[in-house]
């Protein structure tokens, strides 16, 4: 009987909670007319068999681009260059590097991400052997290399030395680069065909292998430099894939960026076409993961001819679209050949476009009207902006957004923006289960 007593009373609560806990795509129809933001919702604590150390936080842009955290730093300016963007990826993020900057030097601050220790450098900075200690000198100060290390090539390309960082100081500058050489005869090198099918697994072996030696020149079959691989970067990557903390890598080992394309026009307002595939195509050759085209109103012709023109001459490059906050919005994106949608205008504690435009929509309730709109198109959200907790993280992930831009609040400390920023893996659930997850609605002060 008392077996019996337990069972009923449990499917009582199961059902009392169903009626009171509601998924997603019950509980915002319930809402309205009502729209809501963070603030506004919780989400309920029912039962769950996961452990944190169970969680997976790991998200996908596209095919090739893979997170290990759902979030993503801010393409505005003051928020993301390439240092944060670096650390971003560090940790798992993504960052997308701003436009306020003169269009060279948006490639430069992406060059830097992409040379993060990644491997296999494959077009490393090289000297000739008839250059002056004193040319080296300079060019490490003008390129502000932090590196004195260079390979030697003769004029068809082939190594014929290395330059020891030793030997570039101010006392050898009148000397020549082959005076000062360890010449071709007495280094080691590796053929391009033995680092197949893991470079770096070939690479940990040779500097275990090799007691002090720093660094390893790939080579073809006519003895034309390849490649480089310092000890650094590979004891780093090593390090990093015994960790917990995994950054975001592509397929080359490189850490992965994004950025943020400017839609450039000429005098007559329409698009210059030229300029702006051009540059795509100087970050492409760099090795950019994905661009973003956003402004704070994304469901307009001038977004959407730009995603069309970047897709058409680009077709396997990841574009992020946006902002929108209908599913109108969205399906117009997708169509133009957006892979991600942005989701949000003007909730962030540095964006006020709802202020002054006086347009938008609360923000859980936009992600989750989204989101409704993207179901089965396999074309993911990110949630753009109003986030000020870790819960919200956690709110944002439920209701359907694929991953969070994190944005710089003002006046705090640095250690408070990393906790702003970071995500530990038993705030959220796997992504199967988002969309399950309940919501229950804060109190609201009687009219």
């Amino acid at each position: 009987m008392k077996e019996v007593a337990t069972s009923a009373s449990s499917a009582s609560a199961s059902a009392a909670d169903a009626d009171f806990y509601l998924p997603a795509e019950k509980f915002f129809p319930a809402n309205l007319p009502v729209a809501l933001t963070f603030d506004d919702v919780s989400l309920a604590t029912l039962y769950s068999d996961i452990l944190p150390k169970d969680a997976d936080t790991g998200t996908a842009l596209s095919e090739a681009l893979q997170l290990s955290i759902p979030i993503v730093s801010s393409d505005m300016d003051t928020v993301t260059e390439s240092r944060m963007a670096i650390a971003m990826a560090l940790n798992g993020g993504l960052g997308l590097l701003h436009y306020n900057m003169p269009a060279k030097d948006q490639v430069k601050e992406l060059a830097r991400v992409k040379r993060h220790v990644h491997g296999l450098i494959q077009d490393p900075i090289t000297v000739t052997p008839d250059q002056l200690i004193g040319d080296i000198l300079a060019l490490v100060e003008l390129k502000k290399y932090g590196f004195r290390t260079f390979p030697v090539l003769d004029a068809s390309g082939k190594l014929v030395g290395l330059l020891p960082g030793s030997a570039v100081r101010e006392r050898y500058k009148a000397r020549s680069v082959a005076q000062c050489m360890t010449p071709r005869a007495e280094l080691l090198t590796v053929n391009q065909r033995q680092l197949r099918p893991d470079p770096i697994k070939a690479a940990d072996a040779f500097f275990t292998e090799n007691i002090g030696i720093h660094k390893m020149l790939v080579v073809d079959d006519a003895d034309h430099l390849r490649g480089l691989v310092t000890f650094s970067d590979i004891d780093r990557i090593i390090t990093d894939s015994k960790s917990r903390r995994k950054p975001a890598r592509d397929a080359d080992f490189r850490l992965v960026a994004g950025a943020a394309i400017a839609p450039v026009r000429l005098p007559d307002g329409t698009l210059d076409r030229e300029k702006i595939i051009t540059h795509v195509g100087h970050l492409v050759d760099e090795h950019i993961d994905a661009v973003a085209i956003s402004t704070a109103h994304g469901h307009t012709a001038g977004v959407g001819d730009m995603v069309k023109m970047i897709r058409a001459a680009f077709p396997e490059l990841a574009i992020i679209a946006g902002n929108v906050t209908s599913g109108g919005g969205v399906e117009f994106l997708a169509d133009c050949g957006a892979n991600v949608i942005k989701v949000g205008q003007g909730p962030g504690s540095i964006c006020t476009t709802r202020i002054v435009a006086g347009v938008g929509v609360p923000q859980i309730t936009a992600i989750e009207g989204v989101a409704r709109a993207l179901e089965g198109s396999g074309v993911p959200a990110i949630a753009d902006g109003g986030i000020r907790y870790s819960g919200d993280i956690a709110k944002a992930l439920a209701a359907g957004a694929s991953r969070q831009p994190a944005r710089r609040p003002p006046r705090m400390t640095a250690s408070a923006r990393v906790r702003a920023l970071t995500m530990s893996p038993d705030l959220v659930m796997p992504p199967s289960a988002m969309r399950r997850t309940p919501f229950l609605a804060a109190p609201r002060p009687a009219a």
